[in-house]
């Protein structure tokens, strides 16, 4: 027997709720998909709709694809799903405008599904891919239903202030916390009353037993990896910082069985930096390890892995600004910046896109400590948790 505290939006449909059912019944659909689309169950969303009359038309992948073989940054092509003959519509090709549904695609549809789950950071694509799909169907008078699913990190803690002007890009199209704590209903809740959408565009199954202080392994329901480097629910509460390592000749641990969480490079010494960072909720160990590919693939790196001991208390992200500042101090000049392009974006640097602004990269670079970042950090963060106020779904 299955048991969840948690009800997702696609559960409620595989449990016979009157209201989610009738969301999908007789509809001409898409899905928006991936892996850990499924239930508490372990059935995947297409078998529920399916099951629940729904007739699935088209399946579309999100980065990592609808399999979730890619990894990060790789462009994913059309397939068939053996199981059902449905064609899979990839949403992240070679370029950007490949990240939005074409019109054709829409055609005859009532309905977009989407059933992605997320993992409460800005940068995490899924969420913009289920805006883009949104604006795409209300263009054509195709209407969006979200699952919706729980954010693993809950939804009461906002890391990061918003992106600064001239810093949208796909790991952030709206201006949001890096943590910022919402539901993918709740983000598409905001974007379409940013865009002036019409409300009738959009309808969200909300969970049922869902609050917002709920941690992942509150929930009770199955960690499924959304993404190839995504592997633990521990992994989610390190992701807000340990993906700022992406902009960077560090490794971030791709290629070990513990991604974001450990992070280094041959030229970190991983005794001194877990002596000189410290944070709430987390204990730095210092190791050695050999990515099997990625950054420094079979090299011998020096590093930490941050193991999570409080996920009620760790803040990984001023926690991985500390480290890269650490980092990039000790390296005697071996440190260096993400320069290649990052998701689409080739005139700004990757770790500005990250952070949303110059802010952090100019306090490294003139080492002049990290005392103002982190303060502002925090301003926006508390200002960003007034504003979102009114696009949350669950109180």
């Amino acid at each position: 027997m299955v048991y969840a505290a948690v009800a997702t939006g696609l559960s409620r449909i595989e449990d016979g709720d009157g209201d989610a059912l009738n969301a999908v019944r007789g509809k001409k659909v898409g899905l928006v998909a991936h892996p850990a689309s499924v239930t508490a169950k372990f059935t995947h969303a297409r078998h529920v709709l399916h099951s629940a009359g729904a007739k699935i038309e088209v399946l579309f992948g999100p980065e990592h694809g609808y399999g979730g073989e890619a990894q990060d940054m790789i462009g994913v092509t059309e397939a068939r799903d053996p199981a059902t003959g449905a064609v899979i519509r990839s949403l992240y090709g070679a370029t950007e405008a490949e990240l939005s549904p074409r019109r054709e695609w829409l055609d005859g549809l009532d309905a977009v599904l989407i059933d992605l789950q997320d993992v409460g950071a800005r940068y995490y694509t899924f969420v913009w891919t289920a805006a883009l799909v949104m604006k795409a169907a209300a263009q054509c008078g195709v209407k969006t239903i979200v699952l919706d699913r729980p954010n693993p990190l809950g939804g009461t803690a906002i890391e990061g202030a918003p992106q600064r002007p001239g810093y949208r890009s796909f790991v952030g199209l709206y201006d949001v916390s890096v943590r910022h704590g919402l539901t993918i209903g709740e983000i598409c809740t905001m974007v379409r009353a940013l865009e002036a959408l019409d409300e009738s565009c959009l309808d969200v199954v909300r969970m049922q037993g869902w609050t917002r202080k709920m941690m992942w392994s509150d929930t009770k329901l199955p960690w499924i990896l959304p993404s190839p480097n995504m592997p633990t629910p521990d992994t989610t509460l390190v992701y807000p910082g340990g993906c700022l390592i992406e902009a960077t000749n560090l490794s971030e641990g791709r290629g070990t069985t513990r991604p974001f969480e450990i992070i280094g490079a041959p030229f970190v010494d991983g005794d001194k930096l877990a002596s000189r960072v410290h944070a709430p909720g987390c204990q730095l160990r210092a190791l050695t390890f050999s990515p099997t590919f990625h950054k420094h693939a079979r090299t011998i790196c020096g590093g930490v892995q941050v193991h999570v001991t409080d996920a009620t208390a760790i803040q990984s992200y001023p926690l991985y600004l500390k480290l890269i500042a650490e980092m990039h101090q000790a390296s005697n000049g071996k440190f260096a910046w993400r320069t290649e392009e990052y998701e689409y974006v080739t005139d700004r640097l990757a770790i500005d896109l990250l952070t949303g602004g110059p802010e952090f990269r100019v306090a490294v670079e003139s080492g002049v400590g990290l005392d103002a970042v982190l303060g502002a950090e925090e301003d926006g963060a508390r200002r960003f948790n007034e504003t979102r106020q009114q696009f949350l779904l669950y109180r």
